[in-house]
């Protein structure tokens, strides 16, 4: 006779199978939803219909004088070998403080078929904020004007 405290293994197998086989679509659900596909303004341009379905990253420079800022929105032009893409900000915080003219800048959203890119993140760097200090620079003091000579 089987013990009646004895549970059946098929039970728990198949628990372990829906736990497992859920994880397994969310996975894989979820980081399809999430992949943004990086591309030059001149790839994006010459994309054709694959470009208004797909979630992308363009970078390129801000355009000198393009930047409209509006509450957490903005507008602005990004500039890449020659190329130009407008841009329409719409997010939930207002764009980086080093967002400005002439930065590099990194959007992701979507592509319309307006022809314009709607990102709903903004990432930009100064690159100038890096720059190596001027070779000319000559130091403030020097030893001899610290310590006067008293003899």
């Amino acid at each position: 006779m089987a013990n009646a405290t004895q549970k059946s293994p098929i039970k728990f197998i198949v628990a372990t199978l829906i736990i497992v086989a859920t994880v397994a679509y969310l996975s894989f659900t979820g980081g399809r939803d999430n992949k943004s596909y990086y591309v030059t303004i001149g790839e994006l341009q010459g994309m054709g219909n694959k470009a208004y379905v797909r979630h992308l990253r363009v970078a390129g420079n801000v355009a000198p004088g393009s930047i409209h800022r509006v509450g957490t929105s903005a507008t602005f032009d990004l500039l890449e070998q020659g190329r130009k893409l407008s841009v329409v900000y719409q997010g939930s915080e207002p764009p980086p403080d080093t967002f400005k003219d002439d930065a590099q800048a990194l959007a992701v959203g979507t592509y319309g078929h307006d022809g314009v890119f709607h990102a709903t993140q903004l990432q930009a760097k100064c690159a100038s904020k890096y720059a190596p200090a001027p070779a000319t620079a000559t130091p403030a003091t020097t030893a001899s004007a610290i310590v006067p000579a008293t003899r």
